[in-house]
């Protein structure tokens, strides 16, 4: 055949594909995960194989593991006990709660790893919502604000690094932001949910909280979090919620889940300046982990192609339950 230009020329050695591609992996990209507890035992969380609940003392040997693999921030994610569970959720602001001590413990111990929290009611409300239900069964937006902004404070008062709005109201980075500068707090980082949608992705995070929306009483109770969370069939409302929490002081815009929404990724990046963190959430990773168990796929080429395949549609930054796993891997590389 007569081929000018035959693009396989530059596939033809491991080392010509090497100097030609164009995104590559490594440790810092990653933001690990934990899930702690009050217990002092660990706990395996049955529908996340290799992820498990750590007690404080454990969670500081896993966070010094991580960094030692090149990893540079972990996000803390607390179970609560259900009698701290209220209405309210106000044990989220509770400076001796779960999360401001695990957080003084990383700082103490490891304090050059970032440490990044989440900011929402759902772990401490007794309805299992990101917010504030009302006796009609709405999920009422500015009254859930105030309490998120004593939560943001709190963590910050602990030493977090970066707070991070996963609960979806309208308003809260702004919020957040002005209550974090008012106290001083101006050098912490908000690292926003932008674009978090409606998922049937998030069932094993939810087991690993026990935080589903649930009816205790006479009070009506959303089945989902679709009033606050977005559609999934929506994609340009994205580049609204990114346009707003942009305006409103945040440093970092996040979209979840990740894999299912890769259009989403790359839309943002070409909208905003802003680093793009994609959250590779429970979901995607037990469906990896459910396959590799039947021997069905190679996990370790499908994790580290997962993880490339966000990257190469904008991320700057993957949250990731394999962050342990794929750090090791791209060192060996």
């Amino acid at each position: 055949m007569d081929l000018i230009y035959r693009p396989r020329r530059l596939r033809r050695t491991a080392s010509l594909r090497s100097m030609i591609q164009e995104n590559t992996l490594s440790a810092s990209d990653f933001i690990y995960p934990l899930f702690v507890h009050e217990g002092k035992d660990v706990q395996p969380i049955g529908a996340m194989p290799g992820i498990n609940r750590w007690s404080l003392d454990s969670l500081l040997k896993e966070a010094e593991r991580a960094w030692n693999l090149g990893i540079k921030c972990v996000v803390l994610f607390p179970k609560i006990s259900e009698s701290l569970k209220t209405e309210d959720g106000v044990e989220c602001f509770n400076e001796k709660g779960l999360i401001p001590r695990a957080i003084r413990l990383l700082k103490k111990e490891l304090p050059e790893m970032t440490v990044m929290t989440d900011v929402a009611l759902d772990p401490y409300s007794s309805d299992g919502h990101d917010g504030i239900v009302s006796s009609e069964g709405v999920v009422l937006n500015d009254e859930t604000i105030v309490n998120l902004c004593k939560q943001a404070l709190v963590q910050a008062q602990s030493g977090a690094d970066l707070i991070g709005p996963s609960d979806m109201m309208d308003g809260r980075v702004g919020a957040i932001r002005e209550a974090l500068d008012d106290e001083g707090f101006e050098h912490v980082g908000i690292i926003s949910y932008t674009a978090k949608y409606s998922s049937a992705y998030y069932g094993p995070f939810r087991e690993a909280l026990d935080s589903a929306p649930k009816a205790l009483n006479a009070k009506p109770i959303p089945k989902d979090k679709s009033t606050y969370q977005m559609n999934p069939a929506n994609a340009r409302e994205a580049r609204i919620e990114a346009h707003l929490d942009e305006q409103e002081g945040a440093d970092i815009l996040m979209v979840k889940p990740g894999l299912a929404y890769m259009d989403i990724i790359y839309r943002l990046k070409q909208e905003s300046d802003l680093p793009i963190a994609a959250y590779n959430v429970s979901g995607e990773y037990s469906m990896i982990k459910a396959a590799a168990a039947k021997s069905w796929i190679d996990e370790k080429a499908v994790v580290l192609e997962t993880l490339l395949s966000f990257k190469r549609a904008g991320a700057d930054l993957i949250l990731t339950y394999h962050a342990c796993d794929a750090a090791q891997w791209v060192r060996d590389v």
